[in-house]
């Protein structure tokens, strides 16, 4: 092989190994949100960079299971919800 594939090659396992690596260190928090809407539960855990955002993947994640159409999603994430956050 010539120079130039060996850097190329070395440049896109350099990339990948970041990808690998980025995607084992995502989470600082990690957030379980149970949701009762219509009649209907559902409990997902969630990794994010902070709490606020896990919390709110959490939410979003839990109501899609128990909703359909936009307008019950929207009334589902304004709903309290039990919530259980901590670090990773």
């Amino acid at each position: 092989m010539r120079r130039t594939s060996w850097i190329a090659l070395g440049v896109l396992g350099a990339i990948g190994g970041f990808v690998v690596y980025s995607s084992f260190t995502v989470g600082g928090a990690r957030c379980e949100v149970c949701v009762e809407f219509a009649g209907a539960r559902a409990c997902r855990t969630v990794e994010g960079a902070t709490e606020e955002d896990a919390l709110a993947a959490a939410r979003t994640n839990a109501c899609a299971q128990v909703t359909s159409g936009v307008t019950n999603m929207l009334a589902c994430e304004r709903m309290v919800s039990r919530s259980e956050c901590g670090p990773r």
